[in-house]
């Protein structure tokens, strides 16, 4: 296990290395301030400011070698378009080809440069957190928020890199312009949508985004899958990638999540009546609607360790036991047994195979398009969300078939056996096994050559900005034991190893999602029980709230990723929106008036969609603080949150058919009762830990 400043400084280009940010010498001062400080000899004022002239000290001197090496790059960039308009008076193939691989060579050194950029900043982000956990002090807010914008700040050069665009700009045109376009008199400002394919362009283009890091509905939607990546990824990683893409593969991925999602909320609407017609009480839909939940737990562990070795086998294995489920479950009605029923369920929870969808994202899909398939993840499970209840309203109609029973109880069994068994299809003729050796077989390996630091470099996430990532990683201890289990990149062996690895912030991030996932499965799976009981609605009208609220999700996610985000920090709007669940779940008990179908539906909505932004931003967060060493192996970060989130809805759904003992009149307010404790108690704990830490 390897510390990080011994990897800060390994990973420079060794002709900088006087201008790289000084991470040995500020850790020992930081030491230095807490024995000071401990003997009485210096006080907090005095540190406060000796530190921060340190560390404009260090931004400076950064900052004033970048200036120099951009200085360098625009004379390059000039003295090249010198040589291209001397050529297009006169056009030479040979020279113009020398005229490229000139401008790639510069785009090679640009790279460094951005790399210089991304190792400081990560350096600085490191030294701050160890003074606010050594002190606890809010330092980092204080020194971000007074530099970032004040007009003779250095600050912003590196986290805003002021110019680099310029040059990223001006390369990227005149490579442009030096491709054979096929007669076309349009410019790259004319088509601003059309690709720049040249492999340089392309790192420097990923390299520019981590490093801005904007907060848009991608890469919030992104976030909101948990798909993780590692802080230092290794070497091979993206050749790794490319050769193991398999875009049909993926789409087959990305299908099975929607169908599993349709499959979990499909019976939602007539799991009571199901119920009932089996000669249970309608609150066993609880049970009934969990039994999938339950099974879940179980089966994200084995397809998150059988994803190791195969991606294939799971998913084959998946579609057959819920093929089989799915034909139990509608098989239940004419034998009469609620046991085929639970029995049914069960098989089609221990089909879920989300561990291998996320994983197979994670390791087979390239970095440039992982963003996008990590959306794509997202956007396929709210439309399966809300495509499950909308299909169970067209599904209407009451026939038989010989001895076989087709009803809107059965349908929805029969319907997605079908699926299952196309999808089945589908998967043996057009999946492609992603190749295991490269994974197998890499060791990772360091190496002081400037090019192979630049290689390495280029795929670590960047610095996000510092006023957002304050509540990034937190808990980092001041010593370097510490320091360097968390920069381990080998993935821990078991759930224990990964609970020790669960820092405060982190443990409290996952109580939201539990808590969030608690009071979301209330309100779907009773729907259809206290709409009956109350509104006597019908199951055609049950679906369609039900798919309405589905239908909110992606729109809820645009707003947040796209405008709500860049207006407040994270951890602002983590707390407002369990505030607002909070107050949605207090609206939706009964009290002494009577009970309004404008009530059930403004607090169900209110709660829903407070729910949903509060998912997004928490997994967001999660995915930044949580160890570097869960983002591979079969216990990551992704089975975690599964995990967390798949025993709220067990807990939920066990919860209903409990509460079925009491009076139907009562159980409204008996499920919402544990929803209300744990909100205000993650709420609590939101406060203690934040202000604990800063």
């Amino acid at each position: 296990m390897v510390a990080f400043g011994k990897k800060l400084k390994d990973r420079q280009i060794q002709e900088w290395q006087g201008y790289y940010i000084n991470y040995k010498l500020m850790k020992k001062r930081v030491r230095q301030y807490a024995q000071q400080i401990q003997l009485g000899t210096l006080d907090r004022r005095h540190v406060l400011k000796d530190f921060s002239r340190m560390l404009d000290n260090q931004i400076e001197k950064i900052v004033l070698f970048l200036l120099e090496q951009q200085g360098l790059l625009a004379s390059r960039i000039a003295k090249l378009g010198e040589r291209r308009d001397a050529l297009q008076e006169e056009p030479e193939i040979n020279k113009i080809i020398e005229l490229r691989e000139a401008y790639r060579v510069l785009g090679q050194d640009l790279l460094k440069l951005l790399f210089f950029v991304e190792i400081n900043a990560v350096g600085l982000r490191k030294i701050l957190k160890k003074f606010d956990k050594r002190f606890g002090y809010r330092f980092t807010d204080y020194y971000v928020k007074t530099r970032a914008n004040h007009p003779y700040s250095q600050l912003q050069q590196v986290f805003k890199h002021v110019g680099l665009g310029a040059v990223v700009g001006a390369l990227s045109r005149n490579l442009h312009e030096l491709q054979d376009r096929q007669g076309s008199y349009l410019s790259i400002y004319d088509q601003p949508t059309l690709p720049l394919e040249d492999p340089v362009v392309d790192s420097i283009n990923a390299a520019v985004d981590r490093l801005t890091n904007s907060t848009n509905f991608l890469n919030f939607l992104g976030q909101h899958a948990l798909i993780m990546q590692e802080e230092l990824p290794s070497p091979t990683e993206e050749p790794v990638d490319d050769k193991r893409y398999h875009f049909m593969s993926l789409l087959l991925n990305l299908a099975n999540t929607f169908l599993y999602m349709v499959n979990t909320y499909i019976i939602v609407p007539t799991a009571d009546d199901y119920s009932m017609s089996l000669g249970a009480a309608p609150t066993v839909c609880g049970i009934v609607i969990g039994a999938m939940a339950i099974a879940q737990v179980f089966s994200s562990v084995y397809f998150s360790a059988w994803s190791n070795k195969s991606y294939f086998r799971p998913l084959v294995f998946s579609s057959i036991v819920l093929f089989l489920g799915n034909v139990l479950y509608a098989l239940a009605y004419d034998v009469s047994s609620i046991w085929i029923l639970l029995i049914g369920r069960l098989l089609c929870g221990f089909g879920s195979a989300r561990a291998v969808n996320r994983r197979y994202i994670s390791d087979c899909v390239p970095l440039k398009i992982r963003m996008q398939a990590s959306a794509g993840f997202v956007s396929a499970s709210a439309l399966g969300m809300a495509c499950g209840p909308a299909l169970a309203g067209i599904l209407q109609t009451n026939f038989k078939i010989y001895k076989l029973t087709f009803d809107q109880n059965t349908l929805p069994g029969w319907v997605m056996a079908v699926a299952w068994l196309i999808y089945l299809m589908w998967l043996s003729i057009s999946f492609k096994e992603p190749s295991h050796d490269a994974e197998e077989n890499h060791t990772p390996h360091q190496s002081n050559d400037a090019n192979k630091a630049l290689e390495e470099g280029l795929k670590q996430p960047l610095l996000i900005s510092s006023e957002n990532k304050v509540d990034e990683d937190a808990d980092e201890d001041g010593d370097d034991s510490e320091e360097a289990a968390e920069d381990s990149r080998q993935p821990v062996n078991s759930i224990a190893a990964a609970y020790r690895l669960l820092t405060p912030s982190v443990k409290v991030q996952l109580l939201i999602y539990f808590m969030l996932k608690y009071a979301m499965e209330i309100l779907l799976s009773e729907s259809s029980v206290i709409t009956t009981y109350y509104f006597n609605w019908s199951t055609s009208n049950v679906a369609v709230f039900l798919a309405c609220l589905g239908l909110t999700v992606l729109p809820v996610n645009i707003v947040v990723g796209s405008y709500i985000s860049n207006m407040f920090q994270d951890r602002q709007i983590l707390l407002a929106s369990e505030i607002m669940v909070l107050i949605g779940v207090l609206l939706s008990f009964q009290l002494i008036i009577p009970y309004t179908e404008p009530q059930y539906i403004c607090s169900g909505l209110l709660l829903f969609v407070s729910a949903e932004v509060l998912e997004g931003v928490n997994l967001s967060l999660l995915s930044r603080v949580m160890s570097s060493r869960l983002s591979r192996g079969t216990y990551n970060g992704g089975l975690l949150s599964t995990e967390a989130g798949t025993l709220a809805r067990v807990v939920a759904d066990a919860t209903i058919t409990l509460a079925g003992y009491v009076r139907q009149s009562m159980l409204l307010n008996v499920t919402l009762l544990p929803s209300l404790l744990i909100c205000i108690f993650s709420i609590v704990a939101t406060c203690f830990t934040y202000n604990s830490l800063y």
